[in-house]
């Protein structure tokens, strides 16, 4: 496989930190979006290579690995592996025979053959678990109140995956088998995804709860009636009653947020009442009130 300089890529250098790494990815991966290029075959190696260099120089362990063994980087815990295991060999070497020493030749036969080489003689041939994948998404709060599918493209790969309503910002999920590959016939790795949930709505969310203030005219609040509120799919009427206070707050049960994984089922809504004196008043409404505070 060529080797991909992921510097070069984003176009930062070697010792950017995670900061710069992560604005020099997001306003490529803007420029050069499939939705942005449609039918560009350039745009969109340019892409996958971008998601590429994203995810092995974003993730602080991927780019140890790949500072260190470049190309390689993916084979780097199968090599220390097979290293621990010549040095554990060497230690022994005083209780066996010359005939049975783990020499050079005998290192040099097994990580041949562990990384698809030709074997010349190695006894066994362990497979390696392949490298687990990270990715961020990001996603508003209304993206994630339905199930939906979506494709993400992740080392230069499209995966579809199903996301399930309900799901929660710092949640991570795992896909399993969709990582690096494995060596020497050794499994893939996982892909674990974090998703990132952004709230640009009026609601406030706990779980699967929504928290909502609500502005209260003074006469509703003193009198009592009808009045319309806004839920997070439609709207809801709402009975007020009389003398209510400031502060108060009140159950819609079953207009929250879906329970993560869970069909049909909902959290709460919670309306929390902000009365809000008039402003403004007339002289006629300035002597109305003061009657009202003599009758108190």
């Amino acid at each position: 496989m060529p080797f991909i300089d992921y510097y070069k890529v984003l176009g930062v250098p070697k010792n950017a930190n995670e900061q710069a790494i992560k604005k020099a990815y997001r306003k490529l991966a803007r420029k050069y979006h499939p939705d942005l290029n449609p039918g560009d075959q350039e745009a969109e190696k340019k892409f996958k290579e971008i998601n590429e260099a994203n995810e092995v120089l974003s993730h602080p362990e991927n780019r140890k690995k790949y500072d260190e063994h470049g190309k390689d980087w993916q084979h780097a815990d199968a090599y220390n592996q097979a290293r621990q295991q010549q040095n554990q060999s060497r230690s022994q070497q005083q209780q066996y025979s010359s005939s049975n020493q783990f020499n050079e030749g005998d290192f040099s036969d097994f990580f041949e053959s562990m990384f698809g080489g030709a074997s010349r003689g190695s006894r066994s041939q362990a497979g390696f678990r392949g490298q687990d994948f990270n990715a961020e998404l990001h996603l508003d709060l209304k993206d994630v109140y339905t199930s939906h599918k979506r494709t993400l493209t992740v080392n230069g790969k499209n995966i579809r995956i199903t996301i399930p309503a309900g799901i929660e910002n710092g949640q991570v999920i795992k896909i399993s088998g969709h990582g690096g590959p494995g060596a020497n016939n050794g499994p893939k790795g996982d892909l674990f995804i974090t998703f990132t949930i952004n709230n640009n709505t009026k609601f406030q969310r706990d779980k699967a709860n929504l928290y909502k203030t609500v502005d209260l005219d003074l006469y509703t609040a003193l009198l009592g009636g009808n009045i319309t509120v806004d839920t997070f799919d439609g709207k809801a009427k709402l009975t007020v009653k009389p003398e209510t206070q400031n502060g108060t707050r009140v159950k819609l049960k079953g207009k929250g947020f879906p329970v993560y994984k869970k069909a049909d089922a909902f959290g709460d809504l919670f309306i929390t009442y902000d009365i809000k004196t008039p402003t403004n008043l007339t002289e006629k409404e300035k002597a109305l009130f003061i009657e009202l505070s003599k009758l108190r």
